[in-house]
Formats: structure tokens, sequence, C-alpha cells
């Protein structure tokens, strides 16, 4: 099951942050990965129990991402599981952990695992779609640090 950690470092505090990337009206604004993104059955503020829909941009297929958070806790963490089946995807899970540091910044870290499918296919599909699952993770909060640092007037979450 491939998995990993993705960190990078923000220029505001740990509660701005979480707020921004939990903000389903705002996220479009920062994510390069997505041309979609919304809660749905009912739900209009991220929290426990409430279900997400990712929908990535036409070169990465376009297909959608559906997720429950299986826990949230504001400004610390906040974790989901996947509840549709993608193209490629048996599983995913995800958890992003904040951590506010000295100096008025705060880290951010990615950590998620996932399987593919069909299992005939997991052993060239594992490492491809981990190795591009990295690069773009690594993208998405690049751009978010940027977001931060281009000025106060974007921060309000």
């Amino acid at each position: 099951m491939p998995h990993g950690i993705v960190q990078e470092t923000i220029p505001a505090p740990s509660a701005d942050v979480f707020g921004l990337l939990h903000n389903y009206d705002r996220r479009l604004e920062w994510d390069t990965l997505l041309k979609e993104a919304y809660l749905t059955d009912g739900y209009h503020t991220a929290q426990t129990g409430a279900v997400s829909v990712c929908r990535g941009k036409s070169w990465l297929g376009g297909f959608a991402v559906k997720t429950e958070y299986v826990s949230f806790r504001p400004p610390d963490v906040a974790a989901v599981k996947l509840i549709n089946r993608p193209p490629f995807f048996d599983t995913f899970a995800a958890t992003i952990r904040h951590h506010d540091l000295p100096n008025g910044e705060s880290s951010i870290e990615y950590t998620y695992n996932f399987t593919t499918r069909p299992k005939w296919l997991r052993l060239f599909l594992h490492p491809m779609l981990n190795a591009i699952f990295v690069l773009e993770t690594k993208k998405r909060l690049r751009t978010l640090r940027k977001f931060f640092q281009a000025g106060p007037t974007q921060k309000k979450a």
C-alpha cells in the first residue's frame, strides 16, 4: 500500500491555514489540482461526518473523489476517507496536521495512503500513482504557501 508524508511551511498561523484549506467556497482560489470542490449530502461546512466532492482537472482524468471527514479538530487535524470508487482507486485516506511555529508561521503535514484497482495492475499503478500524488501534493502545498505570501487580503478564511 503506497503511503507517504508531504510537508510545507506556511507563512500564517495554523488556524488561518486550517480555515482556508477546509473552506470549500474558497478552495479553487489556491488548489492547483481541482476544477471543482464542494460539500454535499446536506453539509455546508467541513466537520466530522461531512462529505466533500473534489473533481480533478481534465489532464488528470477529471474524475471526482468523494470523501468523508472522519476527524475534524480545528486548527490541528482533519482526516478523510474515500467513499466512492473513482477510476483506479480502491482505497484512499489522508490526514492533514497543522502545527504553529514560533515565528508566526505554521507547518502542514499531509499523510496519505491508498490502494489501486484492479489488483493485477498494482505492481504498475502503485508506484506510478504514488509518484504523481507526491508531485501534485507538493505543488498544491507550495501554491497554498504562495497564496498566504501574497498578502493579508487573501488570508481571510
